[in-house]
């Protein structure tokens, strides 16, 4: 019985070192060798600061930016320690009027854009955390954008067009606009 016992906590030990020590150590040694960005967050930096994360979304409300997709975490937006959807179906009287609530306040901002409002600038995606939007729910922001900023829509447009990502090697996904970073090369524009 004591050799049982005593086997079965060197084995305990060991595993204890090499999956509780050695091999995280490991991933962490070849994630930060060969993909330092991605395992540190993919920070974006300004000024040797970090001002985002361009795998988090970050709450927008000033009718000067672009606004992102809406975020389902609690208790404040884009909160990354609360990932996941509202779990609100289609027929579910609360997510009516949050989208109802939404289109309201793009509205508002854009009372002169009679266009259809994109999906994804009123409903939240299944992390609530997306970072991008759709190239048209971009492209439904730019008249106001132009107009708070003061800027010509085609500089705005070429602006969106710079900032827009294809599909992952061609075929996965969609393309997308990463709204942090469409913002800030906004401000860097009008800082020149």
């Amino acid at each position: 019985m004591a050799k049982l016992l005593r086997q079965s906590l060197v084995m305990l030990l060991l595993l204890t070192i090499v999956t509780g020590v050695v091999y995280p150590l490991l991933v962490t040694g070849v994630a930060q060798g060969l993909f330092p960005a991605q395992a540190n967050g993919s920070l974006v930096m300004e000024h040797d600061k970090a001002v985002g994360s361009r795998l988090i979304g970050q709450s927008f409300t000033d009718p000067r930016y672009f606004w992102g997709r809406p975020s389902a975490t609690s208790p404040m937006p884009y909160n990354g320690a609360a990932s996941g959807g509202s779990n609100q179906g289609p027929t579910n009287p609360a997510l009516t009027a949050a989208v109802k609530q939404r289109i309201e306040a793009l509205r508002a901002a854009d009372p002169g854009n009679t266009a259809p409002v994109p999906v994804d600038l009123v409903t939240a995606s299944g992390s609530g955390l997306d970072p991008h939007i759709s190239p048209a729910a971009a492209q439904y922001q730019v008249a106001r954008v132009a107009r708070v900023r003061g800027l010509p829509q085609a500089t705005v447009k070429a602006l969106v067009a710079t900032h827009t990502s294809g599909r992952q090697l061609g075929v996965l996904g969609e393309p997308r606009v990463n709204v942090l970073e469409l913002n800030l090369a906004l401000d860097a524009l009008q800082k020149r």
